[in-house]
């Protein structure tokens, strides 16, 4: 099990960097991640949830994505707290304190889930969350040392030294644990190292000294891994930040709070020609750009709300005057019709909202949730196109009698206004497909160099896979884990 000293010291990244390597070995290799916080899932096979994460190490495993890999999945959703997925299937909402009343009753499904697993395959690659030394939680724990206690499982603790502070981050979490959990921690890793490694050979033997943990790498950091799915919205902006560069075209995508399946938007920050502006709060829309994509939303009347405080809204209509073309993703779409209706309460108060009105649809929240992988046609041109729906709600008004895609079966998804200016889809993952993203691009005017996105993905697992037998002692780890 990898455990870190906090949230975003590269947990998941190593995770599927190792599962790349040993199934490179030979081994049969699973990942798993007992609970998971994030609004960016995946849809499975078998018709659930998970974290895009875990998705991506399944990947590097070369299996399909299961709900098993990820049995307790947390989505933050302004005022009723986060929704709870349990085993791919959403079980409720609840705010931070009343989960923790409800984790012992989870542990179950956890270890169940873990049982799957382990029976078939060599090894179970184990990403714990947040961080190991959160001991004001670790009463009901399931994430981090109490699965790990439960399951027996040993755990190597990864420190991020880009941050800072990593030689106190790793000793101070020995510090401050059971001494029941600390021993259950058999090494360490230290995190993007940045430069000459010699320059930290004695920190690295100053951490072993002073907790006895067997140091098990220093590992640089990798450029390969930008191509690779981002995690968390603060990662994608740091991926936005090192990417960033002047393109023939622009396209600006608001960061609202609640973004959700923002790896929609890795393809683009890929592409050479294109400038990505990720735009924070308090900063206004470019005049300049082409597109303006309004992504996915965990809460789409909150992140609507939050949009107009921005004064986006105005600017949106400004830019669309200005011949521009706006793309709404899922949440997005729903946001550009003329109004949401949420009777049943299901993303806060009952109510209705008024959308931005730059689509003749209508939106009402509420029944089953749509997760489901869905294949068409661009209209126009006929393009193959490719995705996955993960939604509630129904749109629909008379922008929908000119559809966005057309289905295999003939009927027709999303809606693209009568100028053809402004479209909405429900399908998350489109820009993934090659010829999907160059047929979207030229809408905007720009003929992009042919990029295989799918195989830059694999490369990067492989490079990340190579970087790791350099760096890490996975001998080591093998022999921790008992293999």
């Amino acid at each position: 099990m990898l455990q870190g000293t906090g949230s975003s010291v590269g947990k998941s990244v190593l995770v599927a960097g190792l599962a790349r390597a040993l199934t490179l070995r030979g081994l049969v290799v699973r990942p798993f991640k007992p609970q998971n916080m994030s609004n960016n899932a995946a849809v499975t096979p078998d018709g659930g949830e998970i974290g895009r994460a875990q998705a991506l190490q399944a990947r590097a495993c070369g299996v399909a994505p299961s709900v098993h890999m990820n049995p307790v999945l947390l989505k933050p959703q302004s005022e009723i707290g986060s929704q709870i997925v349990v085993q791919g299937r959403v079980v409720g909402n609840a705010r931070a304190r009343e989960y923790q009343a409800l984790k012992p009753g989870l542990m179950s499904y956890v270890l169940d889930s873990f049982a799957r697993l382990r029976g078939e395959c060599d090894i179970v690659l184990v990403e714990g969350a947040g961080s190991a030394s959160e001991i004001n939680l670790r009463r009901n724990d399931i994430a981090n040392m109490g699965f790990a206690a439960a399951t027996d499982t040993p755990v190597v603790l990864i420190g991020d030294i880009d941050r800072g502070g990593v030689i106190a981050s790793l000793v101070g979490t020995q510090v401050v644990l059971d001494p029941n959990d600390a021993a259950r921690i058999r090494g360490f890793i230290v995190n993007r190292m940045r430069g000459d490694l010699s320059l930290f050979a004695d920190g690295m033997a100053m951490i072993a000294e002073r907790t006895g943990w067997a140091p098990i790498g220093l590992v640089p950091f990798l450029d390969a891994v930008r191509l690779l799915p981002a995690e968390d919205a603060a990662d994608l902006q740091d991926l936005a930040r090192m990417r960033s560069r002047g393109g023939r075209v622009r396209i600006a995508v608001p960061m609202l709070p609640m973004i959700s399946n923002f790896d929609d938007l890795d393809p683009l920050l890929a592409e050479p020609d294109i400038e990505c502006i990720l735009l924070r709060p308090g900063q206004p829309l470019p005049g300049s750009c082409d597109l303006v994509i309004l992504p996915g939303s965990k809460s789409t009347i909150a992140d609507l709300a939050a949009l107009r405080r921005e004064g986006w809204d105005i600017d949106l209509q400004a830019h669309r005057r200005r011949g521009g073309q706006v793309l709404g993703l899922c949440g997005g779409y729903q946001m550009l019709g003329r109004r949401i209706d949420d009777p049943d309460g299901t993303e806060g108060p009952a109510g209705t909202v008024a959308g931005l009105g730059l689509l003749d649809v209508a939106t009402v929240l509420g029944g089953a949730k749509t997760l489901t992988e869905a294949s068409g046609t661009l209209l126009p041109g006929g393009t193959p196109a490719h995705g996955y729906e993960m939604h509630i709600g129904l749109t629909d008004g008379a922008d929908r009698a000119h559809p966005f895609l057309r289905r295999a079966d003939g009927s027709g998804e999303g809606a693209v206004s009568a100028d053809g200016r402004v479209s909405g889809t429900y399908l998350h993952g489109i820009f993934a497909n090659d010829a999907t993203r160059a047929a979207l691009l030229r809408r905007i005017g720009l003929d992009p160099v042919p990029r295989d996105h799918e195989a830059g993905v694999e490369a990067a697992l492989d490079a990340l896979a190579a970087h790791l037998e350099v760096h890490l002692d996975i001998d080591a780890l093998l022999a921790v884990s008992g293999y």
